[in-house]
Parts: structure tokens; sequence; C-alpha cells
């Protein structure tokens, strides 16, 4: 089922997604600044290309004050339109039956694109 998902999201814009964040990470990286937001923005784009049996877990230093400072510049600078987006899509989404597991994809994307720094994709 996982499978069907992935490949059903991908072609109903999981692709695009994941393209905006791989550019966007790109972009970031143009930097030495910017490298550790464009590492986060990669994370999210592997999430958007196949959600579906993917977690999001916390890594072994969630508690560090250098996580917490870049989730915090992170949060200001680009991850708090990015969570509402994907609120908004999931909320969309979530409105037909057939639609719920592609609006709870978004949930997950979501709550990583708020706070991206001390996270794995497993």
């Amino acid at each position: 089922m996982s499978i069907i998902g992935n490949i059903i999201w991908l072609l109903f814009g999981g692709i695009f997604i994941a393209a905006s964040y791989f550019i966007g990470g790109l972009l970031m990286m143009i930097t030495i600044i910017g490298i550790p937001f464009g590492l986060q923005a990669f994370k999210l784009g592997i999430l958007a290309l196949w959600p579906f049996n993917s977690k999001v877990v916390p890594n072994g230093n969630t508690g560090g004050c250098v996580n917490t400072l870049l989730n915090v510049i992170w949060i200001l600078t680009f991850g708090l339109t990015i969570a509402l987006e994907h609120i908004v899509l999931g909320l969309i989404f979530c409105i037909t039956i057939i639609g719920i597991p592609f609006g709870k994809q978004h949930f997950k994307l979501a709550r990583l694109a708020l706070t991206p720094f001390g996270f794995t994709i497993i």
C-alpha cells in the first residue's frame, strides 16, 4: 500500500514539492552560513519524495543549544511559512475520505518543516 501511495503522491504534486525543496536547498548552500539550512531543505525534499512508510524521529542530540538556535532562525526565516503551507494543503486533502492519507503526510511534513534540526527520517 505504501508503494502505491508514494507513486500517487509523486504523480499528484509530490515531485514538485520535492523539487522546490531541492532547488531551495541548493540556493541556500551558496553561502557557508546557509549550508546547514540547505541540508535541512534536502532532508525535507527526501521526505517529500517518499512520505509513506517514513518516520520522523528525534536523533540523539535534540536538546543542544546549537539545534535550538538554528531552529529559531529557521522558524523566523523559512519554517513558519512552509509549515503553514503544508497545514493548509493537509486540511484541503482531508476534506475527502480518499485524501486523508495524503493530508496526514502533509501534516508530517509540516511538523518537520517547522523545526527540522534535531530530527532524522527513517
